[in-house]
């Protein structure tokens, strides 16, 4: 009889056992050995129906395909831009990806994306070699203006976003900031009311610290509700790959 040995968001090591029979699949971070399925690392136990993965819980982002980021201009070539990914390895935005509009040959690029610009883009690819291209020809992906940037622990971005937006939507309803949580840890806010971004930056940073807590989304609301005096409504976003994003 297949059994669930460890709970959802315990924190597992490895070789750790995590459920035992056939029922249970194994998924990122785990493995299966015999009628056993184990930790392969350190990190935070999550189940999907019968899948099992593990969520790191530290070490640097690792850019993937279809993620959407945030990324700061730090070279500007004849042929585009280079960005840091706040991970190891920095990426290219070409012209072609950069817009929609034609970019005549030899125009100043720094009137487009100049040094230090924040911008929301994508991955579109990840090469073995670790050579990362980049898009900003979908809906939401924009340069950012304005606002502050705030770094998290790029593992507990899916605890800040939420299921389906539902966290961050909270943030927002709560703060009317405007809100964009990259998936490798860099968020940026935006608010006419410097309180109120204060208090979706408080919000975020009590969200990292207690992500691997049971109730968190409860608990987070009470606590908008309670520093704001509004009644907060449990809203949700549906996220797709590169297409929509918290903002």
């Amino acid at each position: 009889m297949s059994e669930l040995k460890t709970k959802e968001k315990t924190i597992v090591v490895p070789g750790e056992i995590l459920a035992t029979g056939m029922d249970y699949l194994p998924s990122y971070g785990t493995y299966r050995e015999g009628d056993h399925i184990r930790a392969g690392k350190l990190g935070i136990l999550n189940v999907d129906g019968k899948v099992l993965k593990i969520t790191s819980i530290s070490g640097r982002y690792l850019p993937k395909r279809g993620d959407t980021i945030i990324g700061k201009v730090i070279d500007v070539t004849m042929n585009g831009w280079r960005v840091e990914t706040n991970s190891p390895y920095s990426a290219m935005l070409m012209l072609k990806d950069a817009s929609n509009e034609f970019i005549e040959k030899g125009a100043n690029l720094t009137r487009i994306f100049n040094f230090d610009d924040y911008i929301v883009c994508g991955i579109t690819s990840v090469s073995s070699q670790r050579l990362i291209d980049l898009t900003m020809k979908a809906p939401g992906l924009r340069k950012l203006r304005g606002g502050q940037i705030m770094e998290v622990n790029t593992h507990k971005v899916p605890r800040i976003i939420g299921k389906n937006g539902s966290m961050v939507s909270m943030i927002k309803q709560a703060t009317g900031c405007n809100i964009v949580v990259g998936q490798n840890g860099w968020v940026w806010l935006n608010s006419e009311d410097a309180k109120m971004e204060l208090l979706a930056i408080e919000t975020i940073k009590k969200i990292e610290a207690e992500a691997t807590s049971s109730g968190l989304t409860d608990r987070i609301k009470e606590f908008l509700e309670k520093k704001t005096g509004k009644k907060i409504e449990a809203r949700t976003t549906e996220h797709h790959e590169y297409r929509e994003v918290s903002q």
